[in-house]
C-alpha cells in the first residue's frame, strides 16, 4: 500500500517513516506540511492511504480530508491527532476518515489500523 504523510511536524513524519520501514508491503509516496499540500500530492500520487494530522496551516485535517474523499473515493484516511480519539472520530468520519489514531499511540495502533484498512 502507498501512503502519503501530512503533518507539519517534521519529527511526527520521521517517526512514523522509522515505524513504517520494516514494513514491506508499505510504501511512503509522500510526505507533507500542509492541508493543501496533501491535497495536492494526494490528487497527483492518488496513495492508497493518507496519514493526517489534523493540525496544520492552512486547510486542517477535516477539511483535507472533506476535498480528498470527495475527489479520490477509494482512498483510505487516518486522522492523527493529539486529542482523544473517541471525541473526534464522528467529526473525521463526517469528513470522511476511515478513523483516527492518537498521535501518543502510534508506536502501538499504527500498523494494526493500516491492517485493518487493508481488509
Amino acid at each position: 500500500m502507498r501512503i502519503l504523510i501530512a503533518d507539519d511536524s517534521d519529527a511526527v513524519r520521521r517517526g512514523i517513516i522509522g515505524l513504517l520501514a520494516a514494513e514491506k508491503d508499505l510504501e511512503i509516496c509522500g510526505e507533507v506540511a500542509s492541508g493543501e499540500e496533501c491535497v495536492r500530492l494526494g490528487r497527483e500520487l492518488r496513495p492508497g492511504l493518507v496519514l493526517l494530522d489534523i493540525s496544520m496551516p492552512g486547510l486542517n485535517g477535516l477539511e483535507a480530508a472533506t476535498v480528498l474523499r470527495r475527489e479520490i473515493s477509494e482512498i483510505r484516511i487516518l486522522i492523527l491527532s493529539q486529542h482523544d480519539p473517541a471525541v473526534l472520530e464522528p467529526s473525521a468520519r463526517a469528513a470522511g476518515a476511515d478513523g483516527c489514531i492518537d498521535k501518543s499511540r502510534l508506536a502501538i495502533e499504527l500498523i494494526p489500523k493500516i491492517r485493518a484498512l487493508r481488509g
